[in-house]
C-alpha cells in the first residue's frame, strides 16, 4: 500500500479511502497482470496473440514514471522467454525488482546525462534485432524527459533549455512534446523505426484522450505533427529569438526540408507495431466513484476533463461544490464531487508549487467560509512539481486561518508559491513516488448539513 500522509487535522477518513482507491486502480503492476498472459509458449497481450519460438528474442524496453514496476510485473508473466531488458524511470522508494530487465533511473522533467546514456543503449539494443523478434515496450507518462536522445547537432543542454522554457511558460504538454518530438532521435515514432522487430507497446496513460502520439512523445507511434508545427508553438509562446542557436538552426533545416521528419500515420513501419492502453485517468475516477457510493456518498462527476488555466478550473470545480454542499432537500446524502485532468500554471513568480497545489489553493478562496467542505487536488505520481507533495487538501476554513497566521493568499498565489503557503498553514498531500502516472485527481467532499452527517464520515485521518 502506497503511504499517505495528510498534513491538516480534521479531515474525514472517508477522502483517504477515496484516494486510495484512485491510485490503486492506477496500480501497473495490476493493469500489466490483467492484460498479459503467458501459456507455454502463447502469449497473450490485449486482444493479440502471439506465438513464441525457440530462437525467437524477446526484449522489454520502455520509459516513464510507471515503467520499473509495469517491466517487473512483465518479467513475472514473460519467465524464461524474456531475453532481457531496458526501461528507465523515476528515482523510487518503491525500486521494482527485476533480474532480466536492467532499470535505470533518470533525471525528471529536466532530462539528464542518465537518460542520455539509457536511450543510446536502448536504440542500440533495438537495432540488432530481427523481423522474428518480438520488442514489447512500456510507456507511461515521463517518458518524454526519461528518454532523452538529442537529434545530431543538438546537446542535452540545448534539450533541457526548450523544455524548461515551455514548462514556465504553460505550454500544454501536447504543444510541449511535438517540439520535444523534433529535437529527438528515439522519440515520435523513431524507436520504432530503428528495429525491424515486431513491436508491442503498453501503455499508461498520462494525456487526456490517450493519444498516442503525445504519450511520452509517442516512440513507437505515428507522429502526425511536423516541424513547421512545432516552430509555430516555439513562436506563438515567444520563446523562438530565446533558443538556443542550435535548436532554432535544427528546426528551421526541418522546415526546409533537410533534417529528416518523425514517421508519419500511413507509414509501413507501423504494419507491425500494435498499442494497448492498460489504464488512464478514467480508470481511476471510476474507482474512485465506485468507493464514495460504497461509503453512502452522492457522486457527482464532472465529465470534461480539467485543462487550461489553474485558476479557472480550480473556482469552476469548487463553485460545483458549493452548490452541491447548498442542496438541502430532504433525503439528500452527503455528497462528492470528482474530477480529473491536468490544469496549467503559468510560471511568473519565484516560489515553490506545483499544478495541483495551486488548484488546492484557488480553490480555497471559493469555499471560504463553506462548513465541513473539503476540496484536494493531487498527481498520481506523487510529485506536484518540483516539491515533496503529492498536492493538497483545503476546507472553507483554510483562508480564515492562514489570515490569522498573517500569511497573504494573494502573495502566495503571485509568487506562485503555493508549496510555501501549505507548509505553514498545513493541507498537503504526501504519498513519496507512487509508481504510476495518470494525470491528476480532484476531490471535493459536503458533508455541511447536520442532517446529512454521517457519523463515520467524521473520523478524522490521523496525521502522520
Amino acid at each position: 500500500m502506497i503511504p499517505l500522509q495528510i498534513r491538516l487535522s480534521g479531515v474525514p477518513r472517508i477522502l483517504t479511502r477515496l484516494i486510495r482507491a484512485g491510485l490503486a486502480a492506477a496500480d501497473p503492476a495490476q493493469a500489466i497482470r490483467r492484460s498479459v498472459t503467458r501459456r507455454g509458449t502463447r502469449l497473450r497481450i490485449g486482444p493479440k496473440t502471439y506465438h513464441l519460438r525457440t530462437r525467437q528474442r524477446l526484449l522489454v524496453v520502455g520509459a516513464g514514471k510507471a515503467s520499473g514496476h509495469m517491466a517487473a510485473a512483465l518479467e513475472a508473466r514473460l519467465g524464461s522467454a524474456l531475453s532481457g531488458g531496458l526501461v528507465v524511470t523515476v528515482p523510487s522508494l518503491r525500486r521494482p525488482r527485476t533480474r532480466r530487465i536492467d532499470v535505470v533511473e533518470a533525471g525528471h522533467p529536466l532530462p539528464d546525462q542518465a537518460g542520455a546514456r539509457a536511450a543510446a543503449r536502448m536504440l542500440a539494443m533495438v537495432r540488432d534485432l530481427t523481423p522474428e523478434d518480438l520488442l514489447c515496450v512500456v510507456l507511461s507518462g515521463g517518458a518524454s524527459s526519461l528518454l532523452s536522445a538529442p537529434a545530431p547537432g543538438l546537446t542535452l543542454r540545448d534539450v533541457s533549455r526548450v523544455t524548461n522554457s515551455l514548462l514556465r511558460c504553460g505550454a500544454p504538454i501536447a504543444d510541449i512534446n511535438i517540439v520535444r518530438k523534433h529535437l529527438s532521435s528515439i522519440s515520435g515514432g523513431r524507436l520504432a523505426a530503428a528495429t525491424r522487430a515486431r513491436v508491442v507497446t503498453l501503455v499508461l496513460s498520462d494525456v487526456i484522450g490517450d493519444d498516442l502520439s503525445t504519450i511520452g512523445s509517442g516512440p513507437t507511434a505515428p507522429d502526425p505533427s511536423t516541424f513547421r508545427q512545432a516552430c509555430r508553438i516555439l513562436r506563438r509562446r515567444r520563446l523562438w529569438h530565446s533558443l538556443p542557436a542550435p535548436v532554432r538552426t535544427h528546426l528551421t533545416a526541418g522546415v526546409r526540408g533537410k533534417r529528416e521528419e518523425t514517421p508519419k500515420p500511413g507509414s509501413p513501419i507501423f504494419r507491425r507495431v500494435s498499442h494497448h492502453v492498460l489504464g488512464n485517468n478514467q480508470t481511476a475516477l471510476r474507482a474512485v466513484a465506485q468507493a464514495a457510493r460504497q461509503a453512502g456518498l452522492r457522486v457527482s462527476s464532472i465529465r470534461a476533463p480539467l485543462v487550461g488555466n489553474v485558476d479557472q478550473a480550480a473556482h469552476a470545480f469548487a463553485a460545483g461544490l458549493k452548490r452541491l454542499a447548498r442542496d438541502e432537500r430532504p433525503g439528500r446524502r452527503p455528497a462528492c464531487l470528482l474530477a480529473g485532468g491536468e490544469v496549467t500554471v503559468r510560471v511568473t513568480g519565484r516560489g515553490r508549487g506545483g499544478r495541483a497545489q495551486e488548484f488546492a489553493l484557488a480553490g480555497a478562496t471559493t469555499i471560504a467560509g463553506l462548513k465541513d467542505a473539503w476540496v484536494a487536488a493531487m498527481g498520481t505520481d506523487g510529485r506536484d512539481g518540483p516539491t515533496d507533495a503529492a498536492g493538497a487538501i483545503v476546507n472553507g476554513e483554510t483562508l480564515e486561518k492562514a489570515r490569522r497566521l498573517q500569511i497573504s493568499v494573494e502573495g502566495a498565489t503571485g509568487r506562485n508559491d503555493s508549496h510555501t503557503f501549505f507548509k505553514k498553514v498545513g493541507g498537503h498531500l504526501v504519498t513519496g513516488p507512487t509508481g504510476t502516472n495518470v494525470n491528476d485527481l480532484y476531490l471535493g467532499l459536503a458533508l455541511s448539513s447536520p442532517r446529512r452527517s454521517c457519523e463515520f464520515l467524521r473520523r478524522p485521518c490521523p496525521s502522520r
